[in-house]
């Protein structure tokens, strides 16, 4: 069986808990930086993920391929239908190098947005937008869940379902509440989890018990090894962007107002087919 990204991405979430130190190194490089890989030389990709290009080969027979660039044939597969130029892709992998130098911190992060929103128009397809709405639509309940940093995000999320009539509750684990708030979610019902490195395990935890209880979950996390990869029903991957290793939300609200539009525009559309034709009978 011929084997593609997505199934390969997979299953290195699933192991990457059994890896040694230097190939979960590489695996996250892989994950976080898949354009890089797929473009560049073994001794680029080595220097930039710090290690020896022997890893790197180690790495890719671990995982069943006879050598790293049996491997790297998988990632430049993803690439096939995208319409963007290699120099696109190149500083889509590189965000902080893709930053014009500036003594204005706003004007960096102007631009420094402005390069993850242009990553997150590439690699959201509309057709998951229009899979969340239709799951959203016909969720008993739908659960929303972040802490730290990604909370003002799931706090917004809540917001605007309540908003639109759907039944939201916010899962804030607050007085280490998470187990007893999870319960509520069961088959029927959806979760959506916000989470990125280092992965709250507030976070985890509601979305592992939601899994098991039968809701679908709908993740949103970022490019490298979460561990909601393999709990997601749908799954979004933002690569925000960094200013000295300051993360910007931008792009993560972004597409949770983006979300909130499909699913607006979906009951929009169903409660226009209930309407009556307006034709009288006479």
């Amino acid at each position: 069986m011929e084997r593609n990204y997505e199934s390969l991405k997979q299953e290195i979430a699933e192991r990457h808990d059994q890896l040694p130190k230097r190939l979960l190194q590489i695996a996250q490089f892989t994950m976080e930086q898949p354009d890089f890989v797929a473009l560049e030389t073994v001794a680029n990709i080595a220097d930039k993920a710090k290690v020896q290009p022997s890893s790197l080969i180690r790495f890719a027979k671990l995982f069943g391929f006879d050598g790293f660039s049996d491997m790297q044939q998988v990632f430049r597969s993803r690439l096939i239908d995208r319409v963007v130029s290699y120099g696109e892709r190149i500083r889509a992998a590189e965000s902080d190098d893709a930053v014009p130098p500036s003594d204005n911190v706003l004007e960096q992060l102007i631009a420094a947005d402005a390069n993850s929103l242009e990553r997150l128009r590439r690699d959201v397809p509309p057709a998951d937008l229009e899979r969340v709405a239709e799951l959203l639509a016909n969720a008993r309940i739908v659960g929303v869940t972040a802490q730290r940093r990604s909370f003002p995000v799931a706090s917004y999320l809540s917001y605007a379902l309540s908003h639109l009539g759907q039944r939201a509750v916010l899962l804030d684990s607050i007085g280490g509440m998470s187990g007893e708030q999870a319960r509520l979610l069961s088959a029927g019902d959806a979760l959506i989890a916000v989470s990125f490195t280092p992965y709250a395990p507030e976070t985890l935890s509601v979305v592992g018990q939601a899994k098991a209880q039968g809701a679908k979950i709908i993740a949103i996390t970022d490019k490298g090894l979460s561990p909601l990869v393999s709990l997601a029903d749908i799954r979004f991957e933002v690569e925000e962007a960094q200013i000295k290793g300051i993360r910007s939300p931008t792009a993560t609200t972004s597409l949770a107002v983006a979300i909130i539009l499909a699913l607006g525009h979906r009951l929009e559309a169903a409660a226009l087919k209930r309407q009556p034709s307006g034709r009288s009978k006479r």
